[in-house]
This record gives structure tokens, sequence and C-alpha cells, in this order.
């Protein structure tokens, strides 16, 4: 997993990685240049579109001429907004990129530009990491004028205006989107930034971990070549014991869906066996839509009995009492989500209960529900930490990057998943893989990072084909394609 560093600690790994490799600032910029370039071509634009480079006087306007340059010497039909005036300071590899430009390469000021009704590709390397405090008038104006582009914006590393590390409080560009450069910015994560983030895109540009050694940090993010490491492998003579003995204790009168998905979604991930505790008049339904579970109706049971245990979805706010019996007779981690966070919430006895390593699974509400409103993301993310620490188990925040905040204080941000997935059951699912894998005999930690990861995958995949139809359902049939993508059997 990738540490998230903040915009200081970055600017100190660029010079250690320029010793390294032993690289100029310049060729550094230009071999970023040529990555960009090289994903931009990936994507598929014709070199009919018009391109546009709006650029600033430091170093991100100079990855923005560099790009430029690279896309005009390869045909496409690029011109150049300098965002700065005349007497500017610019760095020295702005400047010197500003000097490799092209003679037949049109530059425009941003004083003459009216972007309303043009089209094709706006770039943004206006501002970039170096931007601090309040924005001054001209530089709020050429935001606006960006903002004002009719085609497609993608801003360069960060989206000008953007602080890397805090929250935003003025105004910034609304990229269409993002493509940073190397690991994601703190800010990029955080759902007060999604109008002006975009789709996030992060371009690998060559910082190796041992490079990345010296520098602490407490919040990472998880990506797809992170996987295999985190699951277990099993052999030809595994029988179905061996992938977990899993209780799901979710689905009332009205609600038995919510169980229903759970339990299709612990059996896609691998579950051996899924014992559903539901009401007796709710079996058929159970049955019909999944025969290969099992169905209990009495509360009174050796729930020490099973591998794994979640608890909640649909569940209903009268089931505190059954969930204190079951937190009570269990040792192991329990998964608990919904109305199970919502009967933690009404009742704080509850919380002694819980058995250590124990996964919560709260969506932005419920987390409100469970400790209180929060003036924004990073709020939010101390209240998990401090919780996390004190009770000893893992809350996962759901929504655009989840978020996993773990008992030794490390957060880390999930890079899958689509818009797509925004329906009904999406935390049913969730809950019966986590489940499932905690079955299964993983650690709550891959756990947690496994059942996030190939849940937002799945999304991804049933997105790709049902867009915003996709339903929670055709993201369990996604499920076991997400194995073969990350190259397990």
């Amino acid at each position: 997993m990738q540490k998230i560093l903040s915009a200081s600690e970055i600017a100190v790994l660029d010079q250690i990685h320029l010793t390294k490799k032993d690289f100029s600032n310049h060729a550094f910029m230009e071999f970023v240049a040529q990555r960009f370039v090289d994903w931009f071509q990936s994507q598929g634009y014709s070199n009919k579109v018009k391109i546009l480079v709006c650029v600033g006087a430091g170093n991100n306007g100079g990855d923005g001429l560099a790009i430029a340059r690279i896309l005009f010497s390869q045909g496409y039909q690029v011109s150049v907004a300098t965002f700065f005036s005349p007497e500017a300071r610019l760095s020295p590899d702005c400047k010197q990129n500003l000097t490799l430009l092209p003679a037949q390469l049109q530059l425009l000021s941003s004083e003459s530009l009216s972007l309303a009704k043009e089209e094709g590709v706006l770039i943004d390397a206006y501002l970039g990491l170096g931007c601090f405090g309040p924005l001054r008038e001209e530089a709020k104006e050429r935001i606006q004028l960006i903002n004002s582009f009719g085609g497609t914006v993608i801003s360069l590393d960060l989206p000008s205006g953007m602080p890397a590390d805090s929250i935003l409080s003025g105004i910034a560009v609304k990229a269409d989107l993002t493509v940073t450069l190397g690991f994601p910015k703190l800010a990029l994560l955080l759902p007060e930034h999604a109008e002006c983030t975009g789709k996030l895109v992060v371009l690998d540009i060559g910082f190796s971990e041992d490079e990345k050694d010296d520098f602490s940090s407490s919040t990472y993010f998880l990506e797809e070549n992170d996987m295999l490491s985190l699951h277990r492998r099993f052999h030809r003579f595994t029988h179905k014991g061996d992938y977990g003995k899993v209780l799901l204790v979710a689905g009332r009168k009205g609600k038995i869906g919510a169980g229903i998905l759970a339990a299709k979604a612990a059996f896609r991930t691998g579950s051996g066996l899924v014992t559903c505790l539901i009401p007796e008049e709710e079996c058929k339904a159970i049955m019909a839509s999944v025969p290969e579970a099992m169905c209990i109706f009495d509360e009174d049971q050796d729930f020490s009995a099973y591998d794994a245990i979640g608890i909640g979805p649909g569940l209903g706010l009268d089931q505190g009492e059954l969930l204190k019996k079951i937190l009570s007779a269990s040792r192991k981690p329990i998964v608990l989500d919904a109305d199970a966070l919502n009967c933690l919430a009404v009742d704080r006895t509850i919380w002694d209960l819980i058995p250590q390593g124990s996964i919560l699974t709260p969506h932005l509400k419920e987390f409100e529900r469970l400790f209180g409103p929060s003036q924004n993301h990073l709020e939010r993310l101390e209240k998990a930490k401090s919780i996390c620490l004190k009770y000893a188990i893992t809350i996962v925040i759901k929504g655009a990057n989840t978020l996993c905040s773990f008992a030794d204080g490390r957060q880390v941000f999930n890079s899958s998943g689509t818009k797509y997935m925004a329906t009904a059951g999406m935390g049913d699912v969730l809950t019966g893989m986590i489940t499932s894998f905690l079955g299964q005999g993983y650690c709550p930690e891959n756990a947690v990072l496994c059942g996030v990861f190939h849940h937002g995958m799945a999304g991804e995949l049933a997105g790709e084909k049902y867009l915003r139809g996709t339903m929670a359902q055709d993201l369990i049939e996604m499920i076991p394609e997400t194995y073969r993508q990350i190259g397990l059997d």
C-alpha cells in the first residue's frame, strides 16, 4: 500500500528521487510529462481534438508546458494559455520549458480568453502543490475562466486552487478528471472535494517504496497490486469447512432482502457454509433465493460454533437484546452493520460487549448517529481513529474511497468503486463479503481490506454493464470475476 504524504513531504521525496535516479529537475519534468502523454493517448483522444493547456509560473506550469510540447510534436492540435503576467518570475524549469516551445505552437494570454463556448480538452496545469493560503483575485478569475470551459477539464496533480492536505475554503477548478502524480493527495480523497476532483487517476511516475521509508505516515492508499499478498491460498484437498462456517443475523419482516443479499454475497465470496438466523416465517424467502443457505430460528444458539458472524442488515431497531446476547457469547471478531450500529447508537452499554477486532461498517449517516456530527471528513477520520484505538476495533466508513480505520491508528483509503454503487443493498453485500473473509480464516485487517476492495471492483465491473441501473445483486454476480482480475484462483 502506498503511503499518503503531505505536500511538504512530497517536495522532499522529489529531491530524494532525483538524487537516486541521478535526474535533473528538468529531466524529471520531461519524464512526468511523457508519462502523462502516454496516459492521455491510452484514453483514445483523437489528434483532431482541440487541446488547451493552461499553465502557471511554477513547476506545475512547467509540467504543462512540457506536456503541450510533446503533444504538439505528436500531431495534436495544441495551444497554451499563459496564466501569468509578462513580468512574472517563473520557476527555472518552467522558464526553460517555455523557451523550448515550438514557434508554431500558439501562445495565448488568459486576459484575452473566452472559454464558455469552447469544446475539446483543457489541461489544468495552473496551480499545483505549492498552492497555500487564500488565492489572489487574479487567481480566482483564472480559475473561474477554466470552470467556464465547455469541454473536458483534466487537472494535473491537483485541481488548481485545491490545497493538498486540508479542506478547500474557497474556489478551485472543477475537473472532470484529476491525474495525480505518484499517489493521491489527501484532499483528493475527501467527499467535500468530489465536485472538483472528478474521476481520480493515479499516474505512476517511478517512486519506489524504499524512497518513502524515511517518511512516517498513518494514512495509506489501497490498490489492486496490493491484493494478492492479502489473500489466503487453499489447496485441492480443502473442504467446505475450510472455507468457513458463517452466521448472518440479517433480515426481519419486510427486510428479508437484506439477509438474502448478505447470504448470496458470502457464498460468492467463497464461504463454505452460510447460516441465516431469521424469523421462521421468512424461511421460504431465503430458501427460494439462496437454497444453499441454512436457516435457524431459535435465538438460543451456541454462537461460538461459527467461524464468523455478521449482524445488522435489515435487523430492526428492536433487536438490541439479541445483539447483546450474540456479542456476549462471542470471543471472535464480529461484523456489525446497519441496525446493529443503530442499536449501538441508542444503547451505549452495548459498546463494552464488542469483542476486540470487531468491524463496524457505517455509512456517513450511521457514523453521525454513532459519534455525532462532524464539520468535515478530516474531523470524521480523527473521530474514527480515536474510537478504534479506544475499543481495539476497525471502523469502515463507506462511500467513495471507503476509509478503513484500524486499531493501531492506521487509516487506509480504498481505490476501487464507482458512482453506480449508490443504490440500495450495497452495504448488505459488503457485510456478507467481510464476514465471509473472516470465516475463511483471514485476520480482521485482511478481511476488511479484501472485502472493501473486491466489493468496489465488483461494483466497477457491474457498473460497466448496467451503468446507473446497477443493482446490488448485479454486484454479487461479479464477485468471482474480481478474483480472476487480480490473478487469484
